[in-house]
């Protein structure tokens, strides 16, 4: 993907704050700077969905939170209220991590039925569902088939990773995403990206959506190296 200005480069970012220590301030000061930015969405807690939304209330910028975060451990049940309840105060994107102990169990029925619930739920709303793999806990060949059964389940994009794992997005998974991919869903690359440089790189390698609590660094490089180049 080539971005071609900072607005565009903005508009590939989910501003997000998942610190279990973040406070209302810091919800508060991260919308605001989705406001000034016009940022993709913010992303936070579900027991931050009701203040973001009312501090994003009439500008447009839809509000996402985590579900079965961060570990997938979660069942599928408990899962699907989640998004209920943030559906019900106002979230419309919702970023689920799968079930990883499925996965290492090769119990892809499960990992599917998983999702499907999900899905189904997140669809019912008129929301949008991120599904994190965290492939920093897979191999290649998990990653792989876990992705193809996330597009298959009804993921509107695959996501790299949680952050809060051992490793976050490589450009190697973003590729292997894309790969599978294809043009049948979109792709999120998060997890441990700070720079220009490293969003940029992301994005080229076929990510649609960059998550990261780095956007405002990340936006004053653009604004700085956009003007350079003028």
């Amino acid at each position: 993907m080539a971005i071609r200005s900072p607005e565009a480069l903005a508009k590939c970012i989910d501003h997000t704050l998942l610190r279990p220590e973040a406070s209302a301030d810091d919800i508060r000061r991260l919308c605001a700077e989705a406001r000034a930015y016009r940022f993709a969405s913010v992303c936070v807690q579900p027991v931050r969905v009701a203040l973001a939304v009312k501090e994003l209330e009439n500008t447009g910028i839809p509000i996402g939170t985590v579900i079965g975060f961060p570990h997938g451990a979660n069942g599928t049940a408990v899962k699907v209220y989640e998004v209920e309840r943030a559906q019900e105060q106002g979230a419309s994107e919702f970023d689920m991590v799968i079930d990883l102990g499925a996965v290492h169990d090769a119990d892809w029925q499960l990992v599917a039925a998983d999702i499907q619930q999900v899905a189904r739920r997140v669809h019912a709303g008129g929301g949008v569902l991120k599904v994190i793999l965290e492939c920093a806990l897979l191999n290649s060949a998990q990653k792989r088939r876990a992705a193809e059964i996330a597009l298959e389940s009804g993921a509107d994009f695959l996501k790299t990773s949680t952050g809060f794992a051992s490793g976050g997005a490589t450009l190697e998974d973003v590729r292997l995403l894309r790969q599978v991919a294809g043009d049948r869903c979109k792709v999120k690359a998060a997890g441990g990206i700070r720079t220009l440089h490293a969003a940029i790189e992301m994005l080229e390698a076929g990510a649609d959506r960059i998550g990261c609590s780095a956007g405002v660094t990340i936006m004053e490089e653009a604004m700085r190296a956009f003007k350079q180049t003028a």
